[in-house]
Order: C-alpha cells, then structure tokens, then sequence
C-alpha cells in the first residue's frame, strides 16, 4: 500500500458522495437513454420536476433500505450488485404505482426495461469507480495511536471493522511498565522521541491519543503534540473517535468521570418529542396489534403444528427507572426450555422449533408486544427490555450497564439494528455500548434511521 494517501474523506463525506452521485448518474443515464432512443417516458424539464423529484425520494429511500450507504458494504462488488439491483427494481416498481405524480405508462414497454437497465446500469458504473478509486488505499486515513493504556491490535481492529478506510499504522507506548503484546506484524511500535519525524515519514494524517488518566502524556511527548497541534495536524481523543466511528460509547475504557463523557439528549426532557414519540408509539401498536390479529390464524395454526403448546406467554421484563413489567410473547421455544433455569439465548439454539426459528427470523414473535408499546411500558426504539436476573449479573459485570434504564425500552433499537446476537459478555458490552450511543443522541434522526435499519432486517429475514 502506498504509503503517501491523496486525501481522505470522513465517513459523513463518504455517505454524501455515495448519494450524490447515484442521483447524479441515474438521471445522467436516463437523459442520454432519452436522447439516443428518443425515450419520453422519463424526461427532465421545467414541466417535468415533479416526475424527477419523485425518482430521487424513492431512490434514496430504498437505497437506504437496502443499504447501498453502509459503508462496509459499498467496498464489495457482491454486496453492492445485489443491493442495486434491489433498490433498482423496487425504485421502478414504486415509480411506475404512483401515476398521479408520474407519467403514465408508456405504450411501448420496452421503455420500462430501457428505465430499468440505465439506472441499474449507472449504478453499478459509478459504484464500481467508488470501489476502485475513493475505497482504495489511496483514500485511506492514516492513524498514529499514543497512549499509555491500551490494547493496540483490539483499536486497530474495532476502528478498521466500522471503517474500512481507517488504517492504524502503529503506536507510541507512552507506559515503559506495560508491555504491549500483538501478534499483528504490520502495526508498526514509534518512540516518543520520534513522533514528529514519525509523523512525517508514515504520512500520517491524524493522532489519536488513549492515555486514560493522562499520566502517559509526559512533557516531552506533550511538547511534540502542542507543536504539531499549532501547525494545524489532527490530535483526537480515542473516546471521540472511537464514537464517532463505530457509532457507539466505549464505556469499557471510561473511568468514574463518565457523566463527564456522556451528556443526555436533550430530547429526554423536550416535551415536544416526548408527545410527538409517545403519539408514534400509540399508532404504530394500533396498527401492529390489527396485523397481528389478520395473521393470528396462520400462527395460532403453525404452533399448533410445529410447537405444539401454549401460543402466548408473559415473562417478567425490567423497564424504565429499572420497574419490572410482564412482556408479551409469541412461544418459540420448546415447552421445556428452561426446565434448569433462565438461560440466554443463543444464536443457533437449540431449544428454538423451526416453527419458532421463522417467527424470529421474521420478527413476527415481536408482534404480541406492540401491546405493551400501548400500555406504555415498552417504546416503539429504545433499548431491548432484559430479564431481571440477567440485569443483575450483567450489572455487576459491566459498568453503567443499568444508565440504559434512563428510557423506556423498545420493541427495536440501535443495538439491534447495528449490533451482533447478544448470548455473552462480550455481545452485551457491544449492545449496551450502541444502547449508551442512542440514549447520548437520541433524536427525530436517529429515530428514523432505526426504522429504515429495522425494515431492512425484516426484508432480509435477519431477525434473531
């Protein structure tokens, strides 16, 4: 890899240049389409917006559906081929269904496959030059970590798995007495006395600092990081970065001044949001519970069948201010399940029917708790309620695990949508971590974003 990068664009920057230039090359395509084949069926003119306007909301919406702006998929042609022509096909369908705002069906309708293969086409054509160009090393950011307390290969890992752009090159051990033990040849170890020169030689382009309580940073490292800061060089601190990226609160690496780290939403106080989300909440569950009761025939009938005992079960919950409730739940499990006591679930469990494997593979076992989103107890997003007796161990293992009961929990949430299956310690710490960053910064925003993420585990049967 080319150790001198051009310049590297932030993940914001990223995302923005991935929307931009699909809107971009889609109507570039489709107008030259038109010009060539005299195609009339999608034209751009001052008569016409209103019919561009709505290609580029179903564009975007569906691109973010089907996950065309996550960025660990953009670099890889499979993913991205798929999700194109899904988004592709799905942008013309709802095009061509809303004639009130679009142009009528064409007589000839090869001009409807013609509509389909430019933006398919013109997708793939610029996703293919992000993937060779922008998602190339070139593009990559170069990182210098400088600590005194810290696992380097676990940093470089976490920040390099959320984005793939990141690319840590070494690190400063500011701590003579802690040896830092790594088993990764191309994380590179600097001496303080060399980080200007480091600096330099490794083209780095920003330093990320991870001393804990400061006593690492010694004059001399101090001195060479003022420096470099006068002349404008990057100097960020590992807690910020490591949010910023990956999206979630490194909980695990803040001492006793966490609340100094972590101010609350505002929203949690804002009286405006509060109705607005709690009114959501109330029609949303109306409208899951008259689902669950037009699909109840085919369920009731399925457990009957496959698991063969109580459709329904209630099971104690702990919610906001840590108030145990009773949630309700579809059975996906053997009748016998926790005959040795309360145990976590796995991602491949046994105790799980096949009947019960597709009821949470769809997320039709979630239906039954829209009733509690009604009663109050639960929220459309927020945190996942957990069973009290693993509230207590995992308080007792994880510091501020109990901060997610600030909220009410949710029937989906940041962790859900961004976190893997939580059956051990680790998973949990992942999940309160993405939990701890939506409670930091909740709003309309994210809210949204939690619900574009959840339809698209329900479209790909991602459920757990």
């Amino acid at each position: 890899m080319s150790k001198k990068p051009i310049f590297h664009f932030e993940i914001s920057e990223r995302k923005f240049l991935l929307k931009l230039f699909d809107i971009l090359f889609a109507l570039l395509s489709l107008t030259i389409v038109g010009i060539i084949f005299q195609f009339d069926y999608f034209r751009i003119n001052s008569d016409t917006w209103t019919w561009t306007l709505v290609f580029i909301v179903y564009l975007s919406f569906f691109g973010n559906v089907f996950e065309l702006y996550d960025l660990q998929k953009a670099d890889r042609f499979d993913s991205v081929l798929k999700n194109v022509l899904l988004t592709t096909s799905l942008t013309v369908l709802f095009y061509m269904l809303t004639p009130l705002l679009t142009p009528s069906l064409p007589e000839n309708r090869l001009q409807i496959i013609f509509f389909f293969l430019s933006v398919a086409i013109s997708l793939l054509i610029w996703r293919s030059l992000y993937i060779s160009l922008i998602s190339s090393p070139r593009f990559y950011k170069r990182v210098l970590v400088v600590g005194d307390s810290f696992d380097i290969k676990l940093i470089a890992e976490s920040l390099q798995k959320a984005d793939p752009n990141y690319f840590v090159v070494g690190y400063i051990n500011t701590d003579e007495t802690l040896k830092t033990d790594i088993a990764r040849e191309d994380l590179l170890r600097f001496e303080v006395e060399e980080l200007v020169q480091t600096v330099k030689d490794e083209h780095i382009s920003e330093i990320v600092v991870t001393s804990a309580f400061q006593r690492g940073l010694m004059l001399p490292l101090y001195n060479q990081l003022s420096k470099l800061q006068k002349q404008g060089f990057s100097i960020r601190d590992y807690s910020q970065v490591y949010e910023e990226i990956t999206q979630r609160i490194p909980v695990q690496n803040v001492d006793k001044d966490f609340y100094r780290y972590f101010p609350f939403s505002r929203n949690h106080q804002n009286k405006f949001y509060l109705l607005a989300f709690r009114s959501f909440d109330i029609l949303v569950s109306i409208v899951g519970i008259l689902v669950g009761v037009i699909l109840s025939p085919f369920i009731i009938t399925g457990n009957l069948i496959a698991n063969r005992g109580k459709t329904f079960y209630f099971q104690e919950r702990v919610g906001k201010n840590g108030e145990v409730f009773k949630i309700v739940k579809l059975r996906t499990m053997n009748k016998d399940a926790e005959i040795s006591g309360p145990q976590f679930a796995q991602k491949k469990d046994l105790r799980v029917t096949k009947f019960g494997r597709f009821l949470r593979r769809s997320r039709l076992d979630e239906i039954p708790q829209f009733y509690n989103v009604l009663l109050g107890d639960m929220s459309l997003i927020g945190p996942r309620p957990e069973r009290p007796v693993f509230v207590d161990e995992l308080s007792e293992l994880i510091p501020f695990y109990d901060t997610r009961h600030i909220i009410k929990p949710g029937l989906t949430g940041w962790a859900q949508v961004m976190a893997n299956y939580g059956d051990c310690y680790d998973d949990s710490l992942e999940k309160l971590q993405y939990d701890l960053y939506y409670i930091k910064h909740r709003g309309i925003f994210l809210d949204l974003s939690i619900l574009l993420k959840t339809f698209s585990t329900v479209l790909f049967f991602r459920g757990q």
